[in-house]
């Protein structure tokens, strides 16, 4: 399973780490400003009157007080020192936890994924936010992929989602890991603490698949049912099939090989994912064993403009359906996690 606008997208999902900078920004000079109206700088100090005062003159508003207030002006000022301080380190914890908001924790201090790995383009995935049921099943549940916004609000699974709040509540729990070639032959069980510190790090491009351990989809349905139930998936349905959730996170630069199975959705939740699709008719070119990076970084330039898959990189917060033996490869761009509705 593929783990995962308007041809225009809207960069970074909610809580973009952009729009909360410079909302803490816009707050810092608002309280500069209220702070210099309430406690202005004195004017140029005059020069001293006799040898007693030849104070330094960088001092002399310290010395002399804050003109323009009463005797007890300075100590005023002096008094809402504190208050500056406090407010300043509000505004600092806000916009550290602004960005935390937009990558929810998981982006860490180093090298990201590789520089070859970029979104693509020109996505060919059409997006849509205004989708009915009866155009789902007429246009694209059976014919073609599509991405879908704004259909279902997940904001409560991903503030559960954040890196310290899995870590808090499965730090302990035992998950099972899948090597990242085609065919997923070797399995690996360790505590899901020890993969996201230790094993959650950018693709090495020269790595196989079978050298790639990535968690995705042998979720234990019983353990992590109290994070499950948060998850509104998409409202879209085919008849005689049940849905089943396959839940991931993975490093950047990380994803699976072409492989294809039944019909799905995959949602973003943080970072972004790179997917590529072709139809069941058009098998496309590829070593089962090579990370989907090498695929991009060796066959895909080669590849002419008729021979491309559809393309396109999934933001946070968008769902994207591949219909039916839909061949597909992701690659994920950044730190990634993610959820997949699989129709069985």
């Amino acid at each position: 399973g593929g783990g995962g606008g308007q041809q225009g997208r809207g960069r970074g999902g909610p809580g973009g780490s952009v729009r909360g900078t410079w909302s803490v920004g816009t707050a810092l000079l608002h309280l500069q400003a209220s702070l210099g109206a309430a406690s202005p700088r004195p004017p140029e100090a005059p020069p001293p009157s006799g040898p007693e005062e030849a104070a330094p003159q960088a001092g002399w508003w310290l010395h002399r007080g804050t003109p323009g207030l009463p005797r007890g002006g300075r100590l005023m000022a002096l008094e809402a020192q504190p208050l500056l301080w406090l407010a300043l380190w509000t505004l600092a914890v806000l916009a550290r936890s602004s960005g935390e908001d937009a990558d929810g924790g998981w982006r860490r201090p180093g090298p990201g994924a590789p520089a070859a790995v970029t979104e693509e383009e020109h996505c060919t995935v059409e997006r849509r936010a205004d989708l009915s049921y009866a155009e789902f099943v007429q246009r694209y549940a059976f014919s073609r992929p599509v991405i879908l916004q704004g259909l279902t609000d997940n904001s409560r699974f991903r503030d559960l989602c954040t890196r310290q709040r899995l870590l808090a509540s499965f730090g302990d729990s035992v998950v099972r890991l899948s090597t990242a070639n085609t065919y997923s032959y070797q399995k690996v069980d360790l505590p899901f603490e020890k993969y996201v510190e230790q094993m959650l790090h950018p693709q090495d491009p020269i790595s196989m698949g079978n050298d790639t351990l990535y968690f995705f989809g042998d979720n234990n349905f019983t353990e992590w049912a109290s994070l499950f139930r948060h998850y509104s998936p998409p409202p879209f349905s085919l008849l005689g099939t049940t849905p089943a959730y396959s839940f991931g996170i993975a490093g950047a630069g990380s994803g699976v090989p072409f492989h294809w199975h039944g019909p799905g959705f995959s949602e973003v939740i943080y970072g972004r994912k790179r997917w590529f699709l072709y139809p069941p008719e058009k098998t496309p070119k590829f070593h089962p064993n090579k990370t989907t990076l090498a695929w991009l970084q060796d066959t895909y330039p080669a590849l002419t403009p008729s021979a491309r898959p559809l393309e396109c990189t999934i933001q946070a917060g968008e769902v994207l359906y591949f219909p039916d033996r839909w061949w597909h490869a992701t690659l994920n761009l950044d730190t990634s996690v993610f959820i997949s509705t699989f129709l069985g």
